[in-house]
């Protein structure tokens, strides 16, 4: 099986900085059930081409223990030839670094849309010609889908299952990668290895916002994940939160600029970290979560503190932890201090044993984006499954809205927030949530208090007991 992904982007030997490939040299690298092969078979100034070959053991596919193994009785079938999850594991193990979107030599050009063509000459299509350009078209390609005969010497026995596809467009590199990690399995719709909850994390990892807003994504969630339906209803359930299904980051963007509008007057949003900061300093945490952590702003703080050996940042929309990594520039951190800090991609609303054992965890104005029915869910996977020792939770004060010149009455800061609290709600909800799971409860003010309404933010901190 073969993937090319050309460039005319001048000069287009470039490519071989987005992707930390040497086009000069080729490499290899084993996977479960074969082999796969990078190399460069044109690389000029006009025009760069890379290549992915894959080859697959047919007789392993057969016999092999591993995974794979044993998912076909005959040696002889298609899984050499075509495009399938073998290659999706083939542009992980090439491509990784440059799907996280992280260039050391050029992380401007990651971040811009370069022309790029992507040619894949033989691939599966489970639902055709139409169902191809459905899956690629939305994400802003130019599609060009050609169904292959069974046998060029024997027109007579008429059109295979499978296509040429070529894929065109001014695209981000890692945002090509990703679509084709993720949407080539779902056309072959037959996955190579056992599929859990890890695989939910992937989808999620390489989907994020661009899923979440298309408008197949039920069919391609269902698909990766080998149509497990509580597999795929938690996907579903995770993607309906990156976005709120509708709302495009560009719109989420705006939301922020607006929410910072209204605040800037007062730098109510450092004086928010800062105040954090000081509460976990003082509690003498020494491992501490970030849940929310958005593009690592607090993270930034943390990091630049020695009492803290152990900091993870985690959030559940990828485009913010991409730009939390070159806020917190790790490729460029002394070794002893990058290795303290961690990314990880994931909801607050589920349950999940990497926040288990924290010694604090913030959670920084994020409460009021979820919908009012998945707070028992966050509750209980914090407060109940992680149970770290403190938990740090703020959120705005909606009485102090009134005092905002650029406000207008009854609207909400940003237009994501699902609600906006008094302080009478914050600290009852807050007080509830305490007596259910063991933990006291204090609260202090953010912000330029008034005496009728308040701060502007809101903190309870909850210490376990």
């Amino acid at each position: 099986m073969l993937l090319t992904i050309t460039t005319t982007h001048r000069p287009a030997t470039e490519l071989g900085y987005l992707l930390r490939k040497n086009p000069e040299r080729a490499q290899h690298a084993e996977l479960s059930m074969g082999r796969a092969h990078l190399f460069y078979p044109e690389a000029t100034e006009e025009r760069c081409t890379v290549a992915v070959l894959v080859e697959v053991d047919p007789v392993a596919l057969v016999r092999g223990s591993g995974p794979g193994g044993g998912q076909f009785d005959q040696y002889v079938n298609d899984r050499p030839y075509v495009a399938s999850s073998f290659l999706s594991s083939a542009i992980a193990e090439f491509f990784g670094t440059a799907m996280s979107g992280t260039s050391k030599e050029r992380p401007e050009l990651a971040e811009t849309p370069i022309p790029l063509r992507a040619e894949i000459p033989v691939l599966p299509a489970r639902g055709g010609e139409r169902f191809l350009k459905e899956l690629f078209k939305p994400l802003g390609y130019e599609v060009t889908v050609e169904r292959l005969p069974l046998d060029d010497q024997f027109p007579e026995w008429g059109e295979s299952p499978y296509y040429r596809l070529v894929l065109e467009g001014e695209v981000k590199l890692q945002d090509l990668l990703k679509h084709l990690y993720v949407l080539i399995p779902v056309l072959d719709d037959r996955k190579h290895y056992y599929i859990g909850r890890a695989e939910v994390d992937k989808l999620l990892l390489r989907g994020g916002a661009w899923l979440a807003t298309h408008p197949l994504r039920e069919e391609i969630s269902r698909r990766y994940l080998k149509r497990d339906r509580t597999l795929t209803r938690e996907a579903l359930d995770r993607l309906s939160e990156i976005d709120g299904l509708v709302e495009p980051e560009e719109q989420e963007a705006a939301g922020d600029a607006q929410e910072e509008a209204v605040e800037r007057p007062i730098s109510l949003h450092d004086q928010r970290l800062l105040t954090v900061l000081d509460v976990l300093k003082a509690s003498g945490a020494k491992r501490v979560l970030d849940l929310g952590c958005g593009e690592g702003k607090l993270l930034k703080l943390l990091m630049n503190e020695k009492q803290f050996e152990e900091i993870v940042g985690m959030d559940v929309s990828i485009t913010p932890l991409e730009k939390a990594k070159l806020r917190l520039r790790l490729e460029r951190q002394p070794e002893r201090k990058a290795s303290r800090m961690k990314l990880i991609h994931g909801s607050l609303v589920y349950r999940d044993r990497r926040l288990q054992g924290y010694d604090a965890v913030a959670i920084v104005e994020v409460i009021e984006h979820l919908d009012p029915s998945r707070l028992a869910s966050m509750e209980r996977a914090v407060f109940e499954f992680a149970r770290p020792g403190r938990v740090i939770v703020t959120t705005p004060n909606r009485e102090y809205n009134a005092l905002f010149e650029t406000m207008e009455p009854g609207k909400l800061r940003h237009p994501d927030h699902r609600f906006e609290w008094t302080r009478a709600e914050f600290e009852s909800w807050s007080r509830e949530v305490a007596d259910r799971h063991g933990y006291a409860v204090e609260f202090q003010p953010i912000g330029p208090v008034s005496e009728q309404f308040g701060a502007p933010s809101q903190m309870a901190v909850f210490q376990a007991i």
